[in-house]
């Protein structure tokens, strides 16, 4: 499906937003690009990157006469914004937004979003420990899923079209609704943030020496959870308070496995130690045959790009026991 949209508005210009501004203009998937941002240093940095067209600290005057609109702010913005957007909307336009929580931004978003709009939570499930207009890059979702949410009542020809606009980018798309993905989202990406800040803050915590010595010797696993920990703090500020339900279930469930991992070391319970590695290789092994990692090695150093499909595709998920 060929896509093109006259007008693409982005409200927040960061890592992410950056990127679909780049990916989009090189995939001529876009006439014109408007920011809006809420502080003049982004705003210039943006102007100074040529990343869009337009430049405003007005959201509502970004969106006008805009057929894409995506929000591209914390989450924690995203209702202010909502009010303040909402009535420049223009009719037939598709809304969309890049948070890594859906069922929130439905609740937050859904009552100012008017008639003959078509609103479509999405998440590209893609990013680095950076942040800011410099940080992006045109290859960021390539081979990567964003997954979309559309909510009732929305067309499925700008379904369709919101897929399109994401595959051309480069990205795998799936969609599901938005309690399932805040469900899914939660074991896959905010516990694991939640524990590698937790690590990281525990070296924080420690003597000076000792701390100087973890430093010095970290090895690979140590390092991969300081990156995850220098991730945007504001933007993972918001996503814990606005998912707080799913990620309080998911780590009760990683706080029995690791009790069960305690006594097991207590009691040198080495069968049940060797069970439990046995079965979570597996899963290492399933990221890699999805094609969402590679198997070079990588000793703190960076290895190739994990391979790009060469047909990117969408597939639809009800929700379920089988995601």
């Amino acid at each position: 499906m060929s896509v093109h949209f006259k007008k693409l508005a982005l409200i927040g210009i960061g890592l992410i937003g950056s990127s679909i501004a780049l990916a989009a203009r090189r995939q001529g998937l876009v006439e014109v690009i408007s920011i809006a941002t809420r502080r003049q240093e982004t705003l210039d940095e943006a102007r100074e990157l040529g990343l869009g067209d337009i430049y405003t600290l007005d959201a509502a005057e970004a969106v006008r006469g805009a057929d894409l609109v995506i929000l591209c702010a914390p989450v924690g913005a995203y209702a202010a914004l909502a009010e303040a957007i909402g009535p420049h909307l223009e009719p037939g336009a598709i809304l969309s937004d890049v948070g890594s929580v859906k069922e929130h931004v439905v609740r937050v978003v859904g009552p100012h979003v008017p008639r003959g709009v078509s609103f479509i939570p999405g998440h590209p499930i893609a990013g680095t420990e950076h942040s800011g207009p410099s940080a992006g890059f045109a290859e960021l979702f390539a081979g990567r899923w964003c997954v979309l949410t559309p909510t009732q009542g929305v067309p499925q020809a700008d379904t369709d079209k919101l897929v399109s606009f994401w595959q051309a980018m480069g990205s795998m798309v799936e969609c599901m609704d938005a309690a399932h993905h805040d469900m899914v989202l939660a074991i896959t990406s905010h516990i694991p943030h939640l524990v590698a800040y937790n690590i990281v803050g525990t070296v924080a915590d420690l003597e000076a020496a000792t701390q100087s010595e973890v430093i010095k010797f970290s090895a690979s696993g140590f390092r991969d959870f300081t990156r995850i920990a220098a991730s945007d703090p504001v933007m993972w500020r918001d996503v814990f308070l606005t998912n707080k339900d799913a990620v309080l279930e998911m780590l009760g469930r990683f706080s029995e496995d690791l009790s069960v991992l305690q006594r097991a070391v207590r009691n040198g319970d080495g069968a049940a130690l060797e069970t439990m590695f046995t079965r979570t290789r597996a899963i290492r092994r399933s990221i890699i045959d999805a094609g969402q990692e590679t198997a070079a090695p990588d000793f703190g150093r960076p290895h190739e790009t994990p391979p790009t499909p060469d047909v990117p595709f969408v597939r639809e998920h009800g929700g379920g026991d089988d995601a």
